[in-house]
């Protein structure tokens, strides 16, 4: 499992490299910054055509349907076990053959409500500033218990102080660019804690 753990971030790397690479180098700098999200596909077009354009189009929609999917059905899971602990609603706990469906259901919804109201460029904000601080979180905690869980301390500290700078430019780059959305992001998670607090307290 670490092996596999190591072999897949070092390939994660590898692969936004090569492509950040391609792209700058083929791709003029005055296109990129016009043309931003599109820039890879336009780039591709250039160069091989309507194929290229079509090919690029079609490895983001993979890319991003894997990522909403897996990110719908392992969060679905997590809500599932939350539920559990008596911090969310019972019935998100019920599953059908292992599968929290009725979690599932209310990510999709909840997905799906934040995207008209807020658009598809601020889910994507939301949900990174969400996995740095949640992946800051657990990097804290791993520090905390590296004997039980046999961590390099080293690596623990790296990880740390890494998530801890990508929070941080996060951040920066919201509140001196876009802080409106920052503040709209800020809202969302006084909201989502005020809630669990009050229901988690009128539970119990």
């Amino acid at each position: 499992m670490p092996r596999a753990i190591y072999a897949a971030i070092f390939l994660a790397i590898l692969i936004y490299v090569v492509i950040a690479l391609g792209a700058i180098l083929t791709i003029p700098f005055e296109d990129i910054i016009a043309r931003k999200e599109y820039a890879l596909a336009a780039g591709a077009g250039d160069i091989l055509g309507n194929l290229g354009r079509q090919l690029v189009i079609l490895g983001a929609l993979l890319a991003s349907s894997s990522a909403i999917s897996g990110t719908l059905f392992g969060a679905s899971r997590l809500m599932s076990v939350i539920a559990r602990d008596g911090y969310f609603p019972r019935p998100l706990e019920k599953r059908q053959d292992h599968i929290p469906v009725n979690a599932i259901l209310c990510m999709a919804c909840l997905s799906l409500a934040l995207v008209l109201i807020g658009g598809l460029e601020m889910i994507v904000e939301f949900g990174s500033v969400t996995f740095l601080i949640v992946s800051l979180l657990m990097a804290y905690a791993n520090f905390r218990i590296r004997d039980k869980t046999d961590s390099s301390t080293a690596l623990t500290v790296f990880a740390f102080v890494g998530l801890l700078a990508g929070t941080l430019f996060i951040f920066y780059y919201e509140i001196m660019n876009q802080p409106m959305q920052m503040v709209f992001i800020v809202v969302l998670y006084v909201l989502l804690t005020l809630g669990s607090w009050l229901f988690s307290k009128y539970r119990h």
